[in-house]
């Protein structure tokens, strides 16, 4: 299986001046992934971003220990798996050989009692990798296979952009996977993390997106579970890199500027204000978050179709997730792998030992001793204060690497954020994609709804490459390759 594309070309005709000026709100993956298309085909792009570094959620900024020594902070790991095709692309225009990405060796996934789900050299062509994830699965045996629900667990080897929301979108995700009759502890290895990985909790996510999600990392997806990792931190590995080179091609920056409204000018042109001053431009991209969209197209009047409006109030944020980064006096024991995820261990998700993969951390070890041990949890319950979730997720590494009992917390960097995108059950068909009923204005992120299957990062980069493209139909310029997975699981034509 090889990825599919809705271009033949590869990578658009540098340079070649086509008169537009656009307006790109939001310096994330989905902004920059837009501007990058824009402006190699000579569009004249200013991108408004209201941190002041570039990145969004996949960015990262300059913090201080308590002894004064800096770091480069990020709201948490990021997979970059193989199958995230537009992405890639993305980052070949700083780093061609993508040689800031090293390759992991393995997913594992950790339960109680040491249980350990390997996802290491598993083949990759279905149903040949499913077959071979279930037989080494140890929570699960012959008697317990005869009882899964075999046609409801067949729909992950159908999924189909069009039939599978339309048949499973209103269903939960967690009434989905009780429907399948999974042992506990096997539910909880194979489908729990995942599931917890973007971020929704079950009960409030949709079974249609669940299944997208499992066709595109897995069943769908002929790259194999496994992923890689940046070896920098992203401010230095692709942030910075990105400015030099959108430098280079006349992109204009205002950083640390929010949008505060958009408006129609003379001539067919949109007008952004920001609280310093309004920008003209031809079309414009919004790329910001949830919550930043809704007070955005709230505040702008001519933005003004009922049912676009209806849609992007219908988006909603799921529940929130936290980073905690320790900076420890003992090392964890030889072997641990730099990332897993884990399971029945409270609100614990996933432990990434930082300095088994970035550079910045590694010297820290190098010159301090000890570890950097960065623990998450993903869709935390709204009545968790800081310090119960902080006192949970310390115990359930204490649990899993016990090594760690004894060991001083020299400093700790601690994050709460909100801000990602629910799909919640029935959400599908109000959904807003990337095109808007108004000439020249598109949307991008990790929220939209896309006619391939992708997510997170990937989603976001995709996005953008296609909101560019919308904007690029009215000039001769080519339009960015974008690629995806099959867009059918491998069984999609059987009726399930």
């Amino acid at each position: 299986m090889t990825p599919t594309s809705d271009s033949s070309q590869s990578g658009g005709n540098r340079h070649d001046v086509n008169g537009l000026e656009v307006t790109v709100v939001g310096g994330g993956i989905a902004g920059i992934a837009a501007a990058t298309v824009l402006a190699e085909r000579g569009t004249r792009v200013t991108i408004i971003e209201r941190e002041r570094f570039l990145g969004g959620r996949a960015g990262a900024w300059t913090e201080r220990m308590a002894n004064g020594d800096s770091f480069e902070m990020e709201r948490g790991f990021h997979a970059f798996f193989r199958q995230y095709y537009n992405l890639k692309a993305l980052l070949r225009r700083i780093d061609p050989d993508l040689s800031f990405l090293k390759p992991l060796d393995d997913y594992p996934i950790l339960g109680p009692e040491g249980h350990v789900q390997s996802f290491s050299g598993l083949p990759r062509r279905t149903p040949l990798n499913v077959m071979v994830l279930t037989a080494r699965t140890p929570t699960i045996g012959l008697r317990d296979l005869a009882k899964v629900n075999a046609r409801r667990a067949l729909e992950m080897l159908t999924f189909d952009v069009e039939k599978t929301y339309k048949r499973r979108d209103t269903m939960s995700a967690k009434d989905y996977l009780d429907s399948l009759r999974f042992p506990v502890d096997a539910r909880r290895l194979l489908f729990d993390v995942f599931s917890h990985s973007f971020f929704n909790p079950e009960a409030d996510m949709s079974a249609g997106e669940l299944l997208m999600m499992f066709h595109f990392y897995f069943t769908g997806n002929p790259e194999g579970l496994v992923f890689d990792v940046a070896d920098a931190p992203f401010s230095h590995s692709i942030w910075k890199p990105f400015e030099r080179y959108l430098d280079r091609l006349g992109v204009r920056f205002r950083l640390g500027e929010s949008a505060t409204g958009v408006r129609r000018a003379d001539g067919g042109r949109w007008l952004v204000s920001t609280e310093q001053t309004a920008i003209e431009s031809d079309g414009v991209v919004l790329a910001v978050t949830v919550p930043a969209l809704r007070h955005l197209v709230a505040a702008s009047h001519d933005l003004d179709d009922p049912g676009w409006r209806s849609s992007i109030d219908s988006l909603e944020l799921t529940l929130p997730f936290a980073v905690w980064r320790l900076w420890l006096d003992k090392p964890v024991r030889n072997g641990r792998a730099p990332f897993v995820g884990t399971t029945g261990v409270g609100q614990l998700d996933n432990i990434s030992i930082y300095h088994l993969f970035e550079n910045e951390s590694r010297e820290w070890v190098k010159s301090n001793g000890g570890s950097i041990v960065e623990l998450h949890a993903y869709a935390v319950p709204t009545h968790y204060d800081d310090e119960a979730l902080r006192n949970e997720l310390l115990g359930a590494l204490h649990v899993l690497y016990p090594e760690t009992r004894d060991a001083r917390i020299v400093d700790d960097h601690y994050i709460m954020a909100g801000d990602c995108p629910a799909f919640t059950p029935g959400s599908h068909a109000q959904r807003p994609g990337v095109k808007t009923p108004f000439d020249g204005v598109t949307l991008a992120g990790d929220f939209v709804k896309l006619p391939i299957p992708s997510a997170l990062m990937e989603r976001a980069a995709a996005s953008g490459f296609i909101a560019a493209n919308h904007i690029l139909a009215k000039t001769d310029a080519a339009p960015e390759p974008v690629s995806s997975v099959s867009r059918r699981g491998i069984l999609a034509r059987l009726p399930v």
